[in-house]
Parts: C-alpha cells; structure tokens; sequence
C-alpha cells in the first residue's frame, strides 16, 4: 500500500474552505446571495460612497463584473448610487433593505459558527488564537 503524502496545511484549509463555502452557499441562498455577492455587499457597507473600480478592486474582480453585479442590487433595491448626475464618479451604499439583508446573512453566518464551535469547541478556540496571532503580525 502507497504511503499517505505528507500533511499539507495549504491542501487541509482548502478542503475545510470548500465545505465551509458550501455551507454558507446553502444558508445565503433563501437571501438571494451568494458568498461572492455577500462580500460585495459588505464591502459596500463598509465603505459608503465606494466606486465601482475601488469595489473591483477589494473583491479582486474586473469593474464590469462590479458594475454588473451592482445594477442587479440596485434593481433589487439593496443598493443605491448617491451620485447627483450621470458621468459623476459613483457612490454606492447600502440601502435599508440591503442592511436587513445582510442582517439575515449575518444571523445565518453566526448560526454556522455556532454549529461548528458546539461540535469542534478547542478547534475552534485553537482556530481564532491563531488568526488573531497571523493577522496582528505574530507568526
């Protein structure tokens, strides 16, 4: 019998990423969003009066692909453009109904994290420890 390949961390955290992703596709769906959309819309949030090219660049898409996805969340009435007239740059922001949306997608997240905590509790604490750890400049 072949022996196992070493253990990889990069293969290891792609495998959880995928299941965790499709986890969330699940819960996000009854929403109307997908991971790709919920982060474009958190980024909106984030920060009010982006542009659709400062946008394209923080999800690391091309600004047609901002731009589309944006005009399907102003038809949805989740954002809208404070720009006063046309050749104006942009300034998105989340309407009402996207904070609520992205409220719901916040409680389903939550919930997610809540299951996974209740069944791998030291993996997670173990998790979180050293994200903060990567993210502070540690490690």
């Amino acid at each position: 019998m072949p022996e196992p390949p070493p253990f990889s961390p990069t293969i290891a955290l792609l495998t959880i990423s995928r299941v965790w992703e499709a986890a969330l596709t699940d819960a996000l769906k009854p929403l109307g969003l997908t991971t790709r959309k919920y982060g474009l819309l958190g980024h909106i949030r984030g920060t009010p009066g982006i542009s659709f090219s400062e946008l394209a660049r923080r999800s690391r898409i091309t600004a047609q692909s901002a731009h589309t996805a944006v005009m399907a969340f102003m038809e949805a009435g989740l954002v809208d453009d404070g720009t006063a007239h046309a050749g104006s740059a942009s300034k998105l922001r989340v309407t009402a109904k996207g904070e609520s949306i992205l409220a719901e997608a916040g409680q389903e997240v939550s919930r997610l994290d809540a299951e996974f905590a209740a069944r791998h509790p030291d993996l997670t604490e173990s998790l979180r420890a050293q994200m903060l750890e990567l993210m502070s400049g540690g490690g």
